[in-house]
């Protein structure tokens, strides 16, 4: 049987899958967390500069996830 299942190729969708599957919504939720939580907001109505930056940095690894995939694909890749 394993003659017909490619164990490495099995194991890199499902890494893959996992990653970008609940990896990518996870990390924008805790951007959206980081940024929009009854917590972040002081009382002057801003939000803090430390979670200011936790949010900037998981949405643009969420656009650099967003922008490889697309040349990626657009390139031919398989």
């Amino acid at each position: 049987m394993s003659e017909y299942i490619e164990w490495g190729a099995l194991a890199n969708i499902v890494v893959v899958g996992v990653l970008f599957g609940a990896g990518v919504p996870a990390l924008f939720a805790l951007g959206v967390r980081a940024t929009s939580s009854p917590a972040a907001i002081r009382e002057d109505g801003t939000v803090s500069l430390p979670r200011r930056i936790v949010g900037f940095v998981c949405f643009s690894v969420i656009v650099l996830a967003i922008v490889g995939a697309i040349i990626y694909i657009a390139a031919g890749g398989h």
